[in-house]
């Protein structure tokens, strides 16, 4: 019997070098070697004659470029958890499933997550700044006081596995855990993070100490903090956001925290990404904000895993089988 002939594999961007060589000895498969996002043509161009294209978050896979598709495309295994960047409806209506990556950026997330919880009350980033910039004097009773973590109120806005394993850490520093969802996790779940389910977010910001963002941006999630609920959130506390930067009304955000209506805020993401507003800067700058670029997934062990997953999914569909993780419609 004639072997099968491999799938033709678009990758967007340059990945782990294990997880190239794997896709070379599965697939036929075709890389990026400078890991620079494609343009809009170059990607347009590329998918006339592919099998699979292996986005990531910095490719817009809207309806517009999956019309230009070929009618080879058949798969589009994102390199990623959040599909935001895909029109997964469009893809679908086309006859393109869609893959993801889930569960295995759960817990370097979450540790990117609680080092921030943990470094803007303490304000260990300023501090770092300081030794830096050689102007330490020596330890003082009273100069870069912070703020005690233990006892305080954090509100976790999405409690899906991200939102779980934040919990599960806040917990051993003492952190009150509340949390607001579509729907309350299980009760099993409730009584182990000893977590308190507040129906009306706007209701539980008002209360909050710390306020840590882990949930998906979707239509839905557009602008959850607007600007009316950022107004709800006391002066003196702090947010963390880990998840995607259009989950925050940024330009207000930023305008309360110059304006000491919040106390601060440490971002991982940013509503326009890469591009980051200026007025950020400046406030990272005087110490009011901490402002990491998109680190929260960047580990090595969980690229691989990532890559892994990739891999597996485009095995499996073209084996003849529904691949593990497979996103619908529906899903979103």
């Amino acid at each position: 019997m004639a072997s099968r002939k491999k799938p033709v594999v678009l990758v967007t961007r340059k990945l782990p070098e294990r997880v190239e060589e794997r896709m070379r000895e599965l697939f036929d498969v075709r890389l990026n070697s400078k890991d620079w996002p494609l343009g809009a043509d170059d990607l347009a161009e590329g998918i006339k004659s592919v099998d699979v294209l292996v986005p990531t978050l910095t490719d817009r896979i809207d309806e517009k470029l999956i019309a230009q598709a070929g009618p080879r495309l058949k798969l589009i295994a994102n390199f990623g958890n959040g599909v935001d960047h895909i029109d997964v409806v469009a893809a679908a209506a086309a006859g393109i499933t869609v893959t993801n990556t889930p569960g295995v950026l759960t817990e370097d997330t979450a540790d990117a997550t609680m080092a921030l919880i943990l470094a803007m009350p303490r304000r260990i980033v300023e501090g770092a700044g300081v030794m830096l910039d050689g102007d330490w004097d020596g330890w003082s009773p009273t100069w870069m006081l912070g703020h005690r973590i233990t006892g305080k109120q954090l509100g976790i806005i999405g409690m899906g596995r991200i939102g779980q394993a934040v919990a599960r850490r806040a917990r051993a520093f003492k952190l009150e855990i509340n949390y607001h969802n579509r729907r309350p996790v299980a009760k099993t779940i409730e009584k182990e993070l000893e977590a308190t389910y507040w129906e009306s977010l706007d209701q539980m910001l008002a209360r909050m100490d710390i306020i840590s963002i882990n949930c998906p941006h979707t239509p839905a999630t557009y602008h959850l903090l607007s600007a009316r609920r950022l107004k709800l959130i006391r002066k003196d506390a702090y947010i963390v956001n880990t998840a995607r930067g259009e989950v925050i009304d940024e330009s207000t955000l930023t305008r309360l925290i110059d304006s000491g209506a919040i106390a601060g805020a440490a971002l991982d993401v940013f509503e326009h990404e890469p591009a980051v507003n200026p007025r950020l800067l400046k406030l990272a700058r005087e110490g009011k904000v901490i402002l990491l670029p998109h680190l929260g997934s960047a580990t090595i062990e969980g690229r691989l895993a990532m890559g892994d997953k990739v891999v597996i999914n485009i095995k499996t569909f073209f084996d003849g089988h529904k691949p593990p993780d497979r996103v619908l419609p529906k899903m979103l």
